[in-house]
């Protein structure tokens, strides 16, 4: 090391002889009279001359900068006795500053919200009727005690990974954290087998659907220790990421994310689950999850699970006389309010459901209660529900919140958005055709826009199921529910397996913040689907991926370090592509051995996505 290299405070005289037992006096005689030599003899060197050494700022941090100048020194009469120390290095009398506290960053308050009707929009249009439910009576008028409110999506959950369908309420996201991508390419992968479940009526579910999404979560220690039915290897990991995964054949399955490790036996409820569940996002140990069709066991309802020991702690919405359709299943995925303690969630029986759930976690005891009160219920039923077996009451698609405020897409083709606090519509928008499709908020220069679409009906609502119909992709004001932009795609459908946007649209990030990814199914042929990259400010298309194979699940985005973005995309045929975000070249693409419906989650380098061949894989990203 050099001299510049050196701090100058580090530079101490050594002491030879400080090992030797010799009284404290001669040592200090021969210190002192060291001291007078060489200080002489650096006095003659420089006395009209000196270095200082210092930093300037535009150097690098291994560069010094030297200066000389004339200076004067005054030699002491006698050296004073040198400080009771063992080592060379002068005191540093200088005061320690005292410790100030780190700024914390201060958290944008949310812009306020308070859409209205405009004349194409105003319910009255589309709306012929609406009650409200609570506490087992219909009431005229309705006021939640305490304001339901959602702010910033990245605000909803406390807990690292992917707790609810497309991450939050906004359902902007699919994916936790930044990928450590190289090569641009799939690497390692495990697997998993799942089974079969038969319904009442003959159906054979396998595997996972529509949606179908995994929930990942790295549990916290404290957390992870009191879960009874967790195997004692997980519990005992310094980190844990699991992947919990509801599944078609009446399971729950639970592995390690990172090798597909089995975490915890997998948990039999008997019932097919197709849609998404949700952990709740104060890091409680609970799941939230529909059944998707109707079981041995019974109709299908809404489950809540406790995730310490497996068992069921409440089930609701099934043989509801207050729903307007006689369909139990709920494939959407709930929702939390953390501040009030509500569940929030739809189902296809066409009833919203908010429950106070009077939940109490204590970590120490290893307890997690829940006594909920009785849910308070919403229906409407539209001028041209059921009209000729056509536009069906019910919500599939899993429901959009900001503020106050939910926006539901339902079978019937109506976009609404409804007041949570007081449950009154405030707005409606024609979507023209049965909507499975999450509705996707964005907060644009502080506004919130809705991107949403809609399916060509396999059962040929607006066409015959031999011919096309048009599919717009759309961009709404949240405001006032008036229609920003449109991109049309026409469509082909075959009954039961319809055609259009099946797959909710994927938000770009980062690089591809102005970009909107929508996969559009059966065109331009009948069996074939296409990816559109659209201007999130236009609507233009920016670039299309076309398949031979179509697709009803749902892309997902993730970043490198850098920012820069990729997109998943899985075709029915059972292939997973890897896209460039910015250009849609191809990257990568992998066979998955089954027929892909299910939505995919990722967690930084690993993508998890179950397959109706009954295989769960995960993949890594290289």
């Amino acid at each position: 090391m050099t001299l510049s290299q050196t701090p100058l405070k580090k530079i101490m005289l050594k002491n030879p002889v400080s090992k030797c037992i010799i009284c404290r006096e001669v040592i200090d005689i021969f210190i002192l009279k060291l001291l007078k030599v060489l200080l002489g003899l650096a006095l003659v060197l420089a006395a009209t001359l000196t270095v200082h050494i210092g930093e300037r700022r535009d150097l690098e941090p291994d560069e010094a900068l030297f200066s000389i100048e004339t200076v004067h020194f005054e030699i002491p009469d006698e050296i004073s006795p040198p400080m009771p120390s063992y080592s060379a290095e002068p005191p540093d009398n200088t005061a320690e500053p005292e410790p100030s506290e780190p700024e914390v960053p201060v958290e944008p308050e949310p812009p306020e919200f308070f859409p209205f009707a405009v004349e194409e929009t105003l319910p009255e249009k589309m709306i012929a009727s609406a009650a409200v439910m609570a506490g087992g009576v219909i009431v005229d008028e309705f006021n939640f005690p305490e304001r339901i409110d959602f702010g910033f999506g990245h605000t909803y959950t406390d807990l690292e990974g992917i707790t609810t369908f497309r991450g939050n309420h906004l359902r902007d996201t699919a994916s936790f954290g930044r990928a450590d991508i190289r090569n641009g390419r799939f690497g390692n992968t495990w697997t998993r087998n799942t089974a079969s479940l038969m319904a009442p009526d003959g159906v054979v579910w396998t595997g996972h659907g529509w949606t179908g999404q995994p929930l990942i979560v790295r549990w916290p220690a404290a957390t992870r220790e009191i879960m009874t039915n967790m195997h004692t290897w997980a519990k005992a990991q310094d980190d844990l990421v699991e992947v919990i995964y509801p599944a078609m054949d009446g399971f729950i399955y639970f592995a390690e994310l990172e090798t597909g490790r089995v975490t915890r036996d997998r948990l039999f409820i008997g019932f097919t689950f197709k849609g998404g569940g949700s952990i709740d996002p104060r890091g409680y140990p609970l799941l939230y999850v529909g059944a998707g069709y109707e079981s041995a066991r019974g109709a299908s309802r809404i489950f809540i699970i406790s995730l310490i020991n497996g068992s069921v702690l409440h089930t609701f919405g099934n043989n509801d006389s207050f729903a307007p359709r006689t369909w139990n299943p709920a494939d959407a995925s709930p929702l939390i309010d953390a501040g009030t303690d509500n569940l929030i969630v739809p189902s296809e029986n066409g009833v919203l459901y908010i429950i106070k759930l009077n939940s109490e976690f204590d970590p120490e005891a290893g307890t997690m209660t829940i006594e909920p009160d009785q849910p308070v219920k919403w229906r409407f039923r539209g001028i041209r529900s059921h009209s000729n077996g056509r536009f069906w009451l019910g919500f599939e698609s899993s429901p959009a919140i900001w503020r106050g405020h939910i926006f539901l897409a339902d079978n019937g083709g109506h976009l609404i958005c409804l007041d949570l606090n007081t449950l009154e519509i405030v707005w409606v928008v024609d979507n023209i055709d049965d909507t499975n499709c999450t509705p996707v908020l964005a907060i644009e220069d502080d506004h919130p826009y809705i991107y949403i679409s809609m399916a060509f009906h396999g059962a040929g609502w607006r066409a015959p199921a031999s011919s096309s119909a048009v599919v717009p992709i759309r961009k709404i004001d949240a405001l006032t529910g008036e229609i920003v932009w449109h991109t049309d795609y026409y469509c082909y459908t075959v009954r039961d397996l319809s055609g259009g946007v099946q797959g909710t649209p994927a938000l770009g990030r980062y690089e591809l913040s102005h970009l909107i990814f929508v996969p559009v199914a059966r065109t331009p042929t009948i069996g074939g689907g296409t990816l559109a990259a659209l201007d999130r400010h236009t609507g233009e298309v920016v670039w299309e991926y076309q398949t031979g194979s179509y697709s009803w699940s749902s892309p997902v985005c993730v970043y490198d370090r850098n920012g820069k973005g990729y997109v998943i995309y899985n075709t029915m045929n059972g292939t997973m592509h890897l896209l460039d975000g910015m250009t849609g070249e191809r990257l990568d693409s992998i066979a998955l051995g089954g027929t892909v419906e299910s939505s995919p989650a990722v967690f930084e380098n690993t993508i998890v996505i179950g397959t109706r061949g009954s295989i769960i894989w995960g993949v890594e990203l290289t």
